[in-house]
């Protein structure tokens, strides 16, 4: 039996997926690695552009690119310009930086600058591959969201061409990832999905055993889904399983999860016993 190479694996679906081999550039003066990575590009049909130094955001336009690998040691102080320019000027460009040891504040910042990825250098080449396929499919999946027409939902009107969700002429105020979930959802209205499902399809890539992503960020669109709707009910938790998006009024949910009124004793009933049923105070309002 022949074992396929999971960079094969991974790339042919992707180009299938685009209907084009993927193409990247990387920013990088690491030879080695830059070698190492260019033939695991080579091997998944991949075309791969190398620079030392910046691309003008123009130059990379026009090499019509589906990510970019970027190490900023290499940019010195224009670093931080750079990665804002290339992140506003090309949106549907999956971004990665692959850099070496960074604090936390360089990394939120980047990330908020318009990375999709931050990456520490040592890494394996074939790990860079993956992360730049997840970062290429998720910008994929975003330009036929472009595309779509909006869903209704209960008093949501969600707009992929925007990639927000309103309440009448209000914004929930999503940020990308959280549109991509509640999108996902809705877009499956009404049935079940696996938190491991959610987190491959909105990440990119599969999730680590005990990563809570998918439910901190269920938190976060539930309550800015309650800020504007208090009146309905959106997400559902299945528990062990994940999450069912369902619009249902607030109240009727409310009324199903209130316990039955016990029914009126009869006088026979209501004569206390001679065991207490005070022994166990599980029930014992606090």
């Amino acid at each position: 039996m022949s074992r396929e190479n999971p960079v094969n694996a991974g790339g042919s679906r992707l180009s299938a997926a685009y209907n084009r081999p993927i193409r990247i550039a990387v920013i990088d003066t690491d030879s080695g690695f830059v070698t190492v990575l260019a033939r695991r590009a080579e091997a998944a049909g991949w075309h791969l552009n190398h620079s030392a130094g910046p691309v003008p955001p123009r130059d990379l336009v026009a090499m019509k690119l589906n990510a970019l690998l970027i190490d900023p040691a290499v940019l010195g102080d224009e670093a931080w310009p750079y990665l804002e320019r290339v992140a506003s000027m090309l949106p549907d460009l999956g971004l990665v930086v692959c850099t070496g040891r960074s604090t936390v504040a360089q990394r939120v910042r980047g990330l908020r600058l318009g990375a999709d990825d931050w990456m520490t250098k040592p890494c394996h080449p074939e790990e860079a591959i993956a992360r730049l396929e997840a970062v290429s499919r998720r910008r994929h999946r975003g330009r036929h969201e472009h595309e779509a027409s909006p869903l209704a939902a209960g008093e949501l009107e969600i707009r992929p061409d925007r990639f927000q969700a309103f309440v009448g002429d209000e914004a929930l105020d999503l940020t990308r990832r959280e549109f991509e979930l509640l999108y996902l959802l809705a877009e499956e209205r009404g049935q079940v999905l696996e938190r491991e499902r959610i987190y491959q399809q909105v990440w990119g890539y599969a999730m680590a055993h005990g990563d809570r992503s998918v439910d901190v960020f269920i938190r976060k669109l539930r309550k800015k889904l309650e800020g504007l709707s208090p009146r309905w009910t959106y997400i559902h938790t299945h528990f062990g399983i994940g999450y069912r998006f369902e619009p249902e009024p607030a109240g009727i949910v409310e009324e199903e999860l209130r316990p039955a009124e016990p029914e009126t004793p009869t006088e026979s009933e209501a004569q206390p016993e001679l065991a207490p049923r005070t022994a166990h105070g599980s029930f014992t309002a606090k």
